[in-house]
């Protein structure tokens, strides 16, 4: 259970029983600790998109996978995803006024963060010249250097992208990921549904 709530709390997670309050701190989109990022717009991206992830997290030497599914529109992001044996465990819908709303299944553990999951997700596909203005109201900054992507704190890396497979922020493809500030590293593939 322990990885399991790395995990989510990484990336993807899904629907489930329990809601989670808009106010409560874990829909607040942390990509570290004390660091809020101010989210953009769904539509940022400027497309549609639906895809499916397999999710593979490594956190103090346990392994996890996953399954993801993530649809952006123009006017709404929605996360959903189920674990090895096929349960729904989270479901995270983010909409273009701001608004983060989250249910989770009662038997996830309470590091569960669906913000920061959500966090994790805008980092590694949304346009850099999008994020540059948005890291620097939580005092970070991003360097892209197209098939890799840093977030850095104090002079410090928090956050390494290397992007596989499929081109810089490729909704297909394969995607290494490290959070230094968080503890963990996942690998990711994705594969986007035709339009």
């Amino acid at each position: 259970m322990k990885l399991f709530a790395l995990m989510a709390t990484a990336l993807l997670a899904l629907a489930g029983c329990a809601a989670v309050s808009v106010d409560d701190t874990a829909n607040l989109p942390y990509f570290a600790p004390d660091r809020l990022l101010i989210l953009p717009q769904p539509g940022d991206i400027d497309r549609s998109v639906e895809t499916s992830q397999m999710i593979t997290v490594y956190h103090d030497g346990d392994v996890f996978a996953f399954e993801g599914h993530i649809s952006v529109t123009s006017e709404r992001f929605y996360l959903v995803g189920v674990d090895g044996i096929g349960r729904r465990a989270m479901s995270v819908t983010w909409d273009k006024s701001g608004k983060i709303m989250a249910k989770r299944a009662d038997w996830l553990p309470s590091a569960v963060r669906p913000g920061s999951m959500l966090a994790d997700i805008v980092l590694l596909y949304w346009p850099a010249d999008v994020l540059r203005p948005i890291l620097g109201k939580a005092d970070a900054t991003l360097v892209d250097n197209g098939n890799t992507r840093s977030v850095m704190v104090d002079g410090q890396e928090i956050i390494h992208v290397d992007y596989l497979a499929g081109g810089p922020q490729a909704w297909t493809g394969r995607l290494h990921y490290r959070n230094a500030a968080w503890g963990y590293e996942i690998d990711v593939q994705s594969v986007e549904a035709a339009p």
